[in-house]
């Protein structure tokens, strides 16, 4: 078993090595197409987790107040807002409470807001609902006080989000289809030359009764190695890129957003799982394809 194992590891390096050619494009092919599945994935989920948080607030409604309203005013209005049907609770945000919450948000850029001299952020109430549904009846309770100068809540921007993501994820399948068949030829006309230049040992390997596993055996690992190699380089080129992505912007998108990119370590492991599993699935079944004439399996 061990002795077979490497027998077919030395043969499946020699027949890379004498089609180093065609093994180079079927390298690229595969590459190619991992690296657009990561860059689709990355903006998949992040996507997908701005999404949810967005989600999140969904469930708050936040009422601002008009600059110049009594306190009076807006205890009878968070009074009034606690009786409606679906809401849980109801809290006061001042000016200033408004303002520590935006530098939290903006991180180390946090210190930009000091220049600003007088406090731009209205107050606002947050009124927090039990129900998605509910969100939209509170929200239009919400604005018919005169204090309320305006009604922000996400129905739309979630709609919105949950559209793209959907589209996203379907361009993304028909991508995928697309460049594994692509690959997938292109690594079974590789093994096929070597087939062809070796089809005389075959049929000698037929004859004295070696099975089609065994025959099989070195160029199965040929196709695997092509795509271990060709998801090693996609993993390493994709992860610094990534890194590289959220040392530059990520604080920036969370100060836009309040929703801070997927890290680093999560996306260099699940990347390089599915990377490895499709570089491998695809080398292999290129080969199983190539073979199939020369078997007739």
């Amino acid at each position: 078993m061990i002795g077979s194992l490497f027998y077919n590891i030395k043969q499946a390096f020699v027949q890379i090595f004498r089609n180093r050619g065609m093994s180079a494009a079927s390298i690229f092919s595969i590459l190619a197409m991992l690296l657009i599945l990561g860059l689709v994935f990355i903006i998949i989920v992040n996507v997908n987790l701005f999404s949810e948080i967005v989600k999140q607030d969904y469930d708050q409604v936040e009422v601002f107040i008009k600059d110049g309203a009594t306190q009076a005013e807006i205890d009878e209005c968070i009074e009034t807002l606690k009786a409606k049907p679906g809401v849980t609770n109801v809290t006061f945000r001042s000016q200033e409470d408004a303002l520590a919450i935006m530098k939290e948000r903006w991180g180390e850029s946090g210190y930009l807001l000091d220049s600003l001299g007088e406090n731009p952020l209205p107050a606002s109430i947050m009124i927090e609902v039990d129900s998605l549904d509910n969100a939209s009846s509170v929200a239009s309770a919400a604005g018919k006080f005169e204090i309320i100068e305006d009604v922000q809540y996400y129905k739309e921007t979630v709609d919105k989000l949950t559209k793209i993501t959907h589209f996203l994820q379907i361009a993304c399948m028909i991508i995928m289809a697309f460049l594994v068949v692509v690959s997938v030829v292109v690594v079974s006309n590789t093994i096929k030359l070597t087939v062809m230049a070796r089809s005389d040992e075959i049929h000698i390997m037929r004859y004295v009764g070696a099975n089609n596993w065994f025959i099989r055996g070195p160029f199965m690992v040929e196709g695997i190695v092509i795509g271990l190699i060709a998801s090693a380089i996609a993993s390493g080129a994709i992860c610094l890129i990534y890194k590289k992505l959220v040392e530059t912007i990520g604080d920036q998108v969370f100060a836009i957003v309040s929703s801070p990119l997927i890290s680093v370590q999560y996306m260099t492991v699940n990347l390089t799982i599915i990377f490895v599993a499709l570089g491998c699935s695809i080398g292999a079944w290129g080969s199983i394809v190539s073979m199939r004439k020369y078997l007739k399996a």
